[in-house]
Protein backbone atom coordinates (compact mmCIF):
# COMPACT_ATOMS: atom_id res chain seq x y z
CA UNK A 1 0.00 0.00 0.00
CA UNK A 2 2.46 2.49 1.25
CA UNK A 3 4.63 2.44 -2.21
CA UNK A 4 1.36 2.88 -4.09
CA UNK A 5 0.47 6.37 -2.61
CA UNK A 6 0.63 9.47 -4.90
CA UNK A 7 2.06 12.16 -3.89
CA UNK A 8 -0.21 14.21 -2.13
CA UNK A 9 -1.63 11.08 -0.21
CA UNK A 10 2.57 11.03 1.10
CA UNK A 11 2.06 14.93 2.08
CA UNK A 12 -0.87 13.73 4.33
CA UNK A 13 0.68 11.15 6.04
CA UNK A 14 4.07 13.15 6.53
CA UNK A 15 2.28 16.50 7.98
CA UNK A 16 0.41 13.51 10.17
CA UNK A 17 3.59 11.94 11.44
CA UNK A 18 5.44 15.63 11.70
CA UNK A 19 2.44 17.41 13.33
CA UNK A 20 2.12 14.47 16.00
CA UNK A 21 3.32 14.53 19.18
CA UNK A 22 4.77 11.42 19.54
CA UNK A 23 5.23 8.61 17.30
CA UNK A 24 2.57 6.42 15.52
CA UNK A 25 2.71 2.79 16.75
CA UNK A 26 4.84 0.47 14.46
CA UNK A 27 3.49 -3.00 14.08
CA UNK A 28 3.31 -5.83 11.78
CA UNK A 29 1.25 -4.43 9.09
CA UNK A 30 2.91 -0.95 9.31
CA UNK A 31 2.45 2.28 11.13
CA UNK A 32 -0.43 2.95 12.80
CA UNK A 33 -1.31 6.37 14.45
CA UNK A 34 -3.89 7.04 17.86
CA UNK A 35 -7.45 8.66 16.89
CA UNK A 36 -5.74 11.54 18.96
CA UNK A 37 -2.80 11.87 16.54
CA UNK A 38 -5.35 11.84 13.48
CA UNK A 39 -7.85 14.01 15.07
CA UNK A 40 -4.79 17.14 15.75
CA UNK A 41 -3.16 16.82 12.78
CA UNK A 42 -6.28 16.68 10.41
CA UNK A 43 -8.22 19.36 12.21
CA UNK A 44 -11.26 17.42 13.81
CA UNK A 45 -12.32 15.71 16.71
CA UNK A 46 -11.91 12.63 18.01
CA UNK A 47 -15.66 12.92 18.79
CA UNK A 48 -16.02 13.20 14.63
CA UNK A 49 -13.87 10.39 14.00
CA UNK A 50 -15.84 8.25 16.21
CA UNK A 51 -19.05 9.15 14.94
CA UNK A 52 -17.84 8.18 11.42
CA UNK A 53 -16.93 4.87 12.61
CA UNK A 54 -20.64 4.74 14.38
CA UNK A 55 -21.96 5.11 10.99
CA UNK A 56 -19.46 3.10 8.91
CA UNK A 57 -17.88 6.40 7.39
CA UNK A 58 -14.57 5.12 8.56
CA UNK A 59 -13.34 2.16 10.35
CA UNK A 60 -10.14 2.33 12.86
CA UNK A 61 -7.95 0.19 11.39
CA UNK A 62 -7.52 -1.87 15.16
CA UNK A 63 -9.21 -1.46 18.57
CA UNK A 64 -6.75 -1.81 21.35
CA UNK A 65 -7.59 -3.88 24.54
CA UNK A 66 -7.74 -0.86 26.49
CA UNK A 67 -10.61 0.09 24.02
CA UNK A 68 -7.91 3.14 21.66
CA UNK A 69 -8.66 3.90 18.22
CA UNK A 70 -5.53 3.17 15.83
CA UNK A 71 -5.59 4.02 12.31
CA UNK A 72 -3.19 2.78 9.82
CA UNK A 73 -2.46 4.45 6.03
CA UNK A 74 -5.50 3.46 4.20
CA UNK A 75 -7.67 4.59 6.98
CA UNK A 76 -5.76 7.92 6.22
CA UNK A 77 -6.26 8.05 2.72
CA UNK A 78 -10.10 7.40 3.03
CA UNK A 79 -9.98 10.34 5.65
CA UNK A 80 -8.66 12.76 3.58
CA UNK A 81 -11.11 11.88 0.89
CA UNK A 82 -14.03 12.42 3.37
CA UNK A 83 -12.35 15.86 4.12
CA UNK A 84 -12.26 16.31 0.34
CA UNK A 85 -15.78 16.10 -0.34
CA UNK A 86 -16.97 17.29 2.96
CA UNK A 87 -15.11 21.18 1.98
CA UNK A 88 -17.32 20.51 -1.69
CA UNK A 89 -20.85 20.59 0.76
CA UNK A 90 -21.16 16.83 0.50
CA UNK A 91 -22.79 15.59 3.81
CA UNK A 92 -22.56 12.12 5.35
CA UNK A 93 -24.76 10.51 3.15
CA UNK A 94 -23.41 11.70 0.21
CA UNK A 95 -20.47 11.11 0.92
CA UNK A 96 -20.87 7.41 2.50
CA UNK A 97 -22.18 6.52 -1.56
CA UNK A 98 -19.68 8.49 -3.46
CA UNK A 99 -17.10 6.34 -2.14
CA UNK A 100 -18.85 3.34 -1.97
CA UNK A 101 -19.40 3.86 -5.81
CA UNK A 102 -15.46 4.63 -6.51
CA UNK A 103 -14.02 1.81 -7.78
CA UNK A 104 -10.40 3.73 -7.85
CA UNK A 105 -9.81 5.90 -5.03
CA UNK A 106 -5.95 6.56 -6.27
CA UNK A 107 -8.47 7.52 -9.76
CA UNK A 108 -10.66 9.34 -7.97
CA UNK A 109 -7.79 11.29 -5.72
CA UNK A 110 -6.54 12.01 -9.00
CA UNK A 111 -9.62 14.06 -10.77
CA UNK A 112 -9.87 15.81 -7.28
CA UNK A 113 -6.38 17.21 -7.22
CA UNK A 114 -6.97 18.07 -10.68
CA UNK A 115 -10.25 20.11 -9.92
CA UNK A 116 -8.51 21.58 -6.85
CA UNK A 117 -5.64 23.08 -9.17
CA UNK A 118 -8.07 24.61 -11.54
CA UNK A 119 -9.44 26.14 -8.48
CA UNK A 120 -6.54 27.25 -7.71
CA UNK A 121 -5.63 29.20 -10.98
CA UNK A 122 -9.43 30.50 -11.15
CA UNK A 123 -9.05 32.07 -7.27
CA UNK A 124 -5.62 33.34 -8.16
CA UNK A 125 -6.81 35.00 -11.60
CA UNK A 126 -10.36 36.66 -9.57
CA UNK A 127 -7.97 38.08 -6.90
CA UNK A 128 -5.59 39.43 -9.13
CA UNK A 129 -8.42 40.78 -10.68
CA UNK A 130 -10.24 42.50 -7.80
CA UNK A 131 -6.82 44.02 -6.94
CA UNK A 132 -6.29 45.25 -10.10
CA UNK A 133 -9.98 47.00 -9.72
CA UNK A 134 -9.49 48.25 -6.31
CA UNK A 135 -6.08 49.56 -7.26
CA UNK A 136 -7.74 51.44 -10.29
CA UNK A 137 -11.02 52.45 -8.65
CA UNK A 138 -8.24 54.33 -5.78
CA UNK A 139 -6.15 55.83 -8.68
CA UNK A 140 -9.23 57.38 -10.75
CA UNK A 141 -7.84 55.31 -13.45
CA UNK A 142 -10.03 53.82 -16.73
CA UNK A 143 -11.43 50.43 -16.07
CA UNK A 144 -10.96 47.53 -18.51
CA UNK A 145 -13.74 44.47 -18.91
CA UNK A 146 -11.38 41.85 -19.33
CA UNK A 147 -9.55 42.73 -16.43
CA UNK A 148 -12.15 42.83 -14.09
CA UNK A 149 -13.55 39.39 -15.50
CA UNK A 150 -10.46 37.29 -15.61
CA UNK A 151 -11.14 34.07 -14.00
CA UNK A 152 -14.87 34.75 -14.42
CA UNK A 153 -15.07 32.69 -17.66
CA UNK A 154 -16.49 29.36 -18.86
CA UNK A 155 -13.16 28.51 -20.35
CA UNK A 156 -10.91 27.68 -17.74
CA UNK A 157 -11.81 24.03 -17.94
CA UNK A 158 -10.18 24.35 -21.69
CA UNK A 159 -7.03 22.51 -20.68
CA UNK A 160 -8.96 19.49 -19.24
CA UNK A 161 -11.40 18.97 -21.87
CA UNK A 162 -9.11 19.19 -24.34
CA UNK A 163 -6.60 16.73 -22.58
CA UNK A 164 -9.67 14.37 -22.44
CA UNK A 165 -11.62 14.83 -25.73
CA UNK A 166 -9.38 16.59 -28.05
CA UNK A 167 -9.40 20.15 -29.09
CA UNK A 168 -11.84 19.87 -31.82
CA UNK A 169 -14.45 18.63 -29.22
CA UNK A 170 -13.67 22.04 -27.24
CA UNK A 171 -13.65 24.11 -30.31
CA UNK A 172 -16.85 22.58 -31.76
CA UNK A 173 -18.47 23.10 -27.74
CA UNK A 174 -16.92 26.30 -27.42
CA UNK A 175 -18.32 27.94 -30.75
CA UNK A 176 -21.55 25.88 -29.59
CA UNK A 177 -21.97 28.50 -25.95
CA UNK A 178 -21.09 30.98 -27.34
CA UNK A 179 -23.81 31.26 -30.31
CA UNK A 180 -26.57 30.62 -27.93
CA UNK A 181 -28.25 33.74 -26.46
CA UNK A 182 -28.50 34.42 -22.58
CA UNK A 183 -32.00 33.02 -22.28
CA UNK A 184 -30.91 29.72 -24.31
CA UNK A 185 -27.91 29.67 -22.17
CA UNK A 186 -30.54 29.40 -18.97
CA UNK A 187 -32.62 27.33 -20.13
CA UNK A 188 -29.99 24.58 -21.36
CA UNK A 189 -28.77 24.38 -18.01
CA UNK A 190 -32.37 24.39 -16.48
CA UNK A 191 -32.84 21.04 -18.49
CA UNK A 192 -29.96 19.77 -17.14
CA UNK A 193 -31.35 20.38 -13.72
CA UNK A 194 -34.64 19.00 -14.49
CA UNK A 195 -32.66 15.46 -16.01
CA UNK A 196 -30.87 15.23 -13.25
CA UNK A 197 -33.87 15.77 -10.72
CA UNK A 198 -35.76 12.97 -12.62
CA UNK A 199 -33.10 10.43 -12.22
CA UNK A 200 -32.89 10.99 -8.40
CA UNK A 201 -36.96 10.78 -8.61
CA UNK A 202 -36.15 7.60 -10.34
CA UNK A 203 -33.52 5.79 -8.25
CA UNK A 204 -35.56 6.85 -5.03
CA UNK A 205 -38.67 5.07 -6.33
CA UNK A 206 -36.43 1.69 -6.63
CA UNK A 207 -36.23 1.82 -10.14
CA UNK A 208 -33.27 -0.15 -11.81
CA UNK A 209 -31.17 1.96 -13.87
CA UNK A 210 -31.74 -0.46 -17.47
CA UNK A 211 -35.50 0.39 -16.60
CA UNK A 212 -37.51 1.34 -19.71
CA UNK A 213 -38.28 4.91 -18.19
CA UNK A 214 -34.98 5.83 -16.65
CA UNK A 215 -33.44 4.69 -20.22
CA UNK A 216 -35.90 7.64 -21.95
CA UNK A 217 -34.41 9.70 -18.77
CA UNK A 218 -31.02 8.87 -20.01
CA UNK A 219 -32.12 9.45 -23.62
CA UNK A 220 -33.15 12.69 -23.17
CA UNK A 221 -29.98 13.36 -21.02
CA UNK A 222 -27.44 11.93 -24.22
CA UNK A 223 -29.87 14.66 -26.14
CA UNK A 224 -28.87 17.20 -24.12
CA UNK A 225 -24.71 15.77 -24.04
CA UNK A 226 -25.26 16.14 -28.10
CA UNK A 227 -26.38 19.70 -28.63
CA UNK A 228 -22.34 19.81 -27.47
CA UNK A 229 -20.45 17.24 -28.62
CA UNK A 230 -21.98 14.01 -30.79
CA UNK A 231 -22.00 11.19 -28.31
CA UNK A 232 -20.56 7.61 -28.82
CA UNK A 233 -20.20 4.96 -26.36
CA UNK A 234 -16.86 5.34 -25.17
CA UNK A 235 -17.81 9.17 -24.61
CA UNK A 236 -21.03 8.67 -22.75
CA UNK A 237 -19.39 5.46 -20.57
CA UNK A 238 -16.00 7.81 -19.89
CA UNK A 239 -18.34 10.86 -18.63
CA UNK A 240 -20.99 8.29 -16.99
CA UNK A 241 -17.23 6.51 -14.81
CA UNK A 242 -16.80 11.05 -13.90
CA UNK A 243 -20.01 11.21 -12.46
CA UNK A 244 -18.74 9.25 -9.74
CA UNK A 245 -15.44 9.88 -9.74
CA UNK A 246 -14.88 13.36 -10.09
CA UNK A 247 -16.05 15.28 -6.89
CA UNK A 248 -17.62 18.17 -9.17
CA UNK A 249 -20.36 15.91 -10.96
CA UNK A 250 -20.81 14.07 -7.91
CA UNK A 251 -21.66 16.91 -5.83
CA UNK A 252 -23.53 18.18 -8.95
CA UNK A 253 -25.89 14.95 -9.12
CA UNK A 254 -26.07 13.44 -5.46
CA UNK A 255 -27.37 17.10 -4.21
CA UNK A 256 -30.66 15.87 -5.48
CA UNK A 257 -30.09 12.20 -3.53
CA UNK A 258 -27.11 10.68 -2.52
CA UNK A 259 -26.34 7.43 -4.84
CA UNK A 260 -27.65 10.03 -7.77
CA UNK A 261 -24.43 10.13 -9.61
CA UNK A 262 -23.33 6.41 -9.21
CA UNK A 263 -27.12 5.37 -10.67
CA UNK A 264 -26.79 8.03 -13.85
CA UNK A 265 -23.10 6.15 -14.28
CA UNK A 266 -24.95 3.19 -15.00
CA UNK A 267 -27.62 4.23 -16.84
CA UNK A 268 -25.62 5.75 -19.44
CA UNK A 269 -23.84 2.72 -19.17
CA UNK A 270 -26.40 0.80 -20.23
CA UNK A 271 -27.85 3.17 -22.91
CA UNK A 272 -24.21 3.11 -24.49
CA UNK A 273 -24.05 -0.86 -25.00
CA UNK A 274 -27.70 -0.08 -26.21
CA UNK A 275 -27.44 2.14 -28.72
CA UNK A 276 -23.65 2.83 -29.51
CA UNK A 277 -22.86 -1.43 -29.90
Amino acid sequence: MARNLTLTQRQFLVSIVTDADEAGERRRGGVEWSIQQIARAAGTTTRTLRYYGEVGLLAPSRIGRNGYRFYNEDALVRLQRILLLRELGLGIPEITRVLAGERDPVAALGLHLQFLESEKTRLVRQIASVETTLRKLKGGEQLMPTEMFDGFDHTRYREEVIERWGQDAYDRADRWWRSLSEQDKQQHQLTQTQVAREFAEAMRAGKAPGDDDVQAITRRHVQWLSLAVPPSRGYLTGLGEMYVADPRFAANYDKYGAGTAAFVRDAMAIYAERNYG
